[in-house]
């Protein structure tokens, strides 16, 4: 984002506006940490300021300030609709594309507001007339923090907002330890802290409510692992039965792919899930080093992401989608086993 469009956003929030914030599907820590961490900003300079998800999140994002004022598209439609219909400013944060929003694309569409997106993910749609995407970046939460940085507001950030923002960036780097972290990054976070961040609390909210079936559903994913040597690949199934034997609940699966690539001499880890209410099976990819699962996801999963982190979607079944994985592998034994 330049100079130009910053001084030229700032006069369009100089006076108060009916503003919506929209994260991506089945929103994660960042999702969630960046809309409301902008939020609290926008409703300081007095904003009518609207959030709304496509759908349902995790409970141990629940805990956030504000969540109780997310409105969630499939369960408030019309509600969600009205507030589309009347925005005059959109925020779209942590996607670049409506394909990532499903049913909430064509009212977005069909929408006479000014768009602004604040997206790390590659591959931007040109929809927004203010655009601040940046690949680099550890999190849409960092980004957020820098995009109210533009307009000289570090004094604006208060602990509501470095909670959000701390969340956010914490999960979206796997707790730090992602290469996308950088020393800006850590900077971010001590700044964060200063300002009312209680980060031990925050870990604790996300890592520490674990329920029993959860664990008990990792140990069956982790039962399920199978490893490739020779692709230096690993890769997780969970079909329906499982997911419900283990009382699945939203975000259960969070982070399972991590531990496939937690193995010695692995490089590319995968997790196939089977989606419990339509006919499709959701895939994550995880990788190390120069192997890009973006890459992968999109030429073969109608899927993309990031380098080291992305998604895509199976329409065989089970069976049929592993096969044809260890398959693709195999154009790309060399790039693995270098």
């Amino acid at each position: 984002m330049n100079g130009t469009e910053i001084t030229d956003l700032k006069k369009i929030l100089a006076s108060p506006k009916k503003v919506v914030i929209i994260p991506h599907k089945n929103p994660d820590g960042d999702a969630i940490g960046s809309t409301l961490g902008l939020y609290h900003y926008l409703k300081e300079y007095k904003h009518d300021v609207c959030v709304i998800t496509p759908n349902d999140y995790p409970e141990f994002l629940k805990w956030m300030p504000g969540e109780n004022a997310i409105i969630k598209f499939d369960t408030q439609t019309d509600r969600a609709k009205q507030c589309i219909a009347n925005a005059e400013l959109i925020f779209t944060l942590d996607f670049n594309s409506f394909s990532r929003v499903d049913d909430m694309g064509p009212f977005l569409e069909k929408s006479n507001a000014t768009f602004v997106m604040i997206d790390h993910h590659q591959q931007p749609d040109n929809y927004a007339k203010f655009m601040y995407s940046d690949t680099s970046m550890s999190s849409t939460c960092e980004m957020v923090y820098h995009f109210i940085n533009f307009f000289d507001d570090n004094n604006k950030i208060t602990a509501d907002i470095a909670n959000c923002l701390y969340a956010g960036i914490m999960t979206d780097t796997g707790s730090f330890r992602f290469p996308s972290t950088t020393s800006t990054t850590h900077r971010v976070i001590a700044d964060l802290i200063d300002k009312g961040a209680k980060n031990a609390n925050i870990h604790q909210e996300v890592f520490d409510t674990q329920s029993l079936s959860r664990l008990h559903l990792l140990g069956c994913a982790l039962k399920n692992l199978v490893m490739l040597k020779e692709y230096h690949t690993v890769y997780i199934t969970l079909t329906k039965e499982e997911l419900q034997s283990f009382n699945y609940k939203k975000g259960d699966t969070e982070g399972f792919v991590n531990y496939g690539l937690s193995l010695k001499g692995i490089k590319f880890a995968a997790i196939f899930i089977e989606n419990q209410s339509d006919d499709y099976i959701k895939i994550s990819f995880r990788s190390k080093g120069d192997f890009s699962v973006n890459e992968f996801a999109r030429a073969h999963y109608d899927g993309g992401g990031h380098n080291n982190a992305a998604g895509g979607r199976s329409d065989d079944n089970m069976e049929d989608t592993t096969k044809k994985f260890v398959t693709i592998l195999d154009q790309y034994k060399a790039l693995l086993q270098s």
